[in-house]
Formats: C-alpha cells, sequence, structure tokens
C-alpha cells in the first residue's frame, strides 16, 4: 500500500531535485529522504529520478507520478479535514496567494476575522505578482487568491469583488501641486514619475483610468520605477518625484507627509477580487472560507478602512 508520507517525500524531492535541500524542508536528514524515495521505487519496480553526479532529474516515471503523487496528498489532507470537521470543529490548512498590497493591506483584517470563527484553520500567504498567485489557484497550489486584475483568461476560478481601493496621485508637500485643488490632465505630462512595474496592478489601473482623461502611460515622464508602492510614497515624500499609489497605503505609510492631487475627470479605483478554483472539490476548512467570504461581503467594505 503507498504510503502518504513517501508521496509527499517524493513531492519534495521532485519539487527542489535536491535531496538534501528536500531533507532540510521536511526537516529530516538527507540519508532518511534517499531511503523513502528508494522504497518508492521498490514499490512501483521503477527508477523516479536519474542520478547523474550531483545532479538529479526526473524519470518519465517520475513525471508521471508527480501529479499523482499531489493528487493523492491533497485527497488525504482533505479527507483528515472532513473528519475532523465532523467533531464539530472546522481545521485545515489554508494557502492563501496574493498580490504585494491586497496581502500587507487587507488579508490581515480577513484573516482575524475568520480565525475568531475558526480558530484551528491554519493559513499560509504566499505573496507574489498577482499572475504568479492565479497560475498557483489554477494548478492547485493555493486555495485561495487575492487579486486586482481581470481573470476572464481563467475560466476556471470563481472570484467575488468585494472592495474598491482608491488609487491616488500624491506628490512631495513642497511640490507646486500641492497648495492646488485641482490640476489639468496635461500637467501630467510636466511632472517626473516614480512608477509601479508595467506587471502590477496598480500600473494596469492607471494605463486603463489614464485613457478617460486622453493620456496614455507612456507620455508620462517616468524617473524611477520601484517594486512595491511603500518605496514609490517614501519617494515622493523625499521629493523625488510624484506617484500613483493606493490611498490605504498613504494611510498606513506617510499620512499628512504627502499631498494628495487632484486630476480633473481622473477617477481612479481599483477591484479587489478573491477567488478560487470552481473546478476542485473544497475541504472543510475551504468551504467555511469561501462561505465567510460571502456571507460577510457587506463587511469587507471597511477593510480599506
Amino acid at each position: 500500500m503507498l504510503d502518504i508520507h513517501q508521496l509527499n517525500i517524493f513531492v519534495v524531492a521532485a519539487e527542489t531535485l535536491n535531496f538534501t535541500q528536500a531533507a532540510q524542508l521536511l526537516h529530516m536528514t538527507q540519508p532518511s529522504v534517499s531511503q523513502h524515495i528508494q522504497s518508492l521505487e521498490r514499490h512501483f519496480d521503477l527508477s523516479l529520478f536519474l542520478r547523474t553526479g550531483r545532479n538529479l532529474e526526473l524519470t518519465d516515471a517520475g513525471m508521471a507520478l508527480l501529479p499523482l503523487a499531489r493528487e493523492a496528498i491533497e485527497l488525504s489532507i482533505r479527507t483528515d479535514e472532513t473528519m475532523e470537521s465532523l467533531k464539530g470543529d472546522i481545521y485545515g490548512h489554508l494557502i492563501v496567494g496574493c498580490s504585494t498590497t491586497p496581502g500587507k493591506y487587507i488579508l490581515p483584517h480577513l484573516l482575524t476575522n475568520f480565525h475568531r470563527k475558526h480558530p484551528q484553520v491554519r493559513v499560509t500567504c504566499n505573496v507574489s505578482p498577482q499572475t504568479d498567485a492565479l497560475q498557483s489557484l489554477v494548478e492547485g497550489d493555493a486555495h485561495f487568491a487575492l487579486f486586482s486584475m481581470e481573470y476572464g483568461n481563467y475560466p476556471d476560478i470563481e472570484a467575488v469583488s468585494f472592495l474598491c481601493d482608491p488609487i491616488v496621485l500624491i506628490a512631495p508637500l513642497t511640490h507646486p501641486w500641492a497648495q492646488r485643488e485641482e490640476i489639468e490632465p496635461e500637467e501630467l505630462l510636466d511632472a517626473d514619475f516614480i512608477m509601479r512595474e508595467p506587471s502590477s496592478g496598480t500600473f494596469h489601473t492607471v494605463t486603463e483610468s489614464l485613457k478617460q482623461v486622453n493620456i496614455s502611460v507612456t507620455e508620462l515622464r517616468t524617473l524611477i520605477t520601484l517594486g512595491n508602492a511603500e518605496a514609490i510614497a517614501l519617494s515622493v515624500q523625499e521629493g523625488l518625484g510624484v506617484g500613483f499609489i493606493s490611498e490605504m497605503v498613504i494611510e498606513r505609510i506617510c499620512p499628512g507627509r504627502v499631498a494628495q492631487v487632484n486630476v480633473r475627470g481622473l477617477n481612479i479605483c481599483r477591484n479587489i477580487y478573491i477567488g478560487h478554483n470552481s473546478r476542485r472539490p473544497a475541504s472543510g476548512a475551504q468551504a467555511a472560507f469561501w462561505n465567510f467570504l460571502t456571507s460577510e461581503k457587506i463587511n469587507l467594505q471597511a477593510v480599506g478602512a
């Protein structure tokens, strides 16, 4: 009979292609990892890894086993969680993928409220670019994903929009715009901008919203590109330029230390979604989290407050 523990060791070894690294991740010794892999190979009477010096690669048999092993491990986890749930409490482990700003400023609020209802559920948050978070959802490496981009290219994802995150233009307090109630859209072309990277949700939202005022993002004079909103907020505070960031970041990083600038005719609001893969069976913990999100949707409007 197959041993789920051995299958888990195989999956980690297959993902790292390094028995020593796998042993560290599993809190085991390297010889023990090797012994379990050899036991699996004897069970199947097939080699799962090609060993060439210090290098490892999966054999055809190993590549065929990998997705099956992942499914078996997931089923084992769901079985344990379901049986535990029959005792009256929800148990389990949730993996949530998210992009940077939602991960830092929205997830803590969600998870705190969920934990009060279901204290036996553990949660792991993987912060990554949102395209990676969505791909993890599709491939089953994450149970939920928090994101702001359109997800029509992912037909298996079911999502709810529960928050509109205002994106605002900020400038140093010494900037001429800081003293004005409103600027004209064409004045944007005269400023030095600190921008997010093109793959970010903020950049995409700003790009689409600028079309409201007949401005292309490529026309803006980009001085610096930075990988997170906090760095933009602090750079603007230091006087390096102006930039677009989430209003919730301003409230937490630099309240009163930058000026919010109104642009005539420009209103930018980024929809934040949370989704799951509707084609994958949900464990008790996953079903409880999804029910929590949908039933608490009205209360979640206060997340960004």
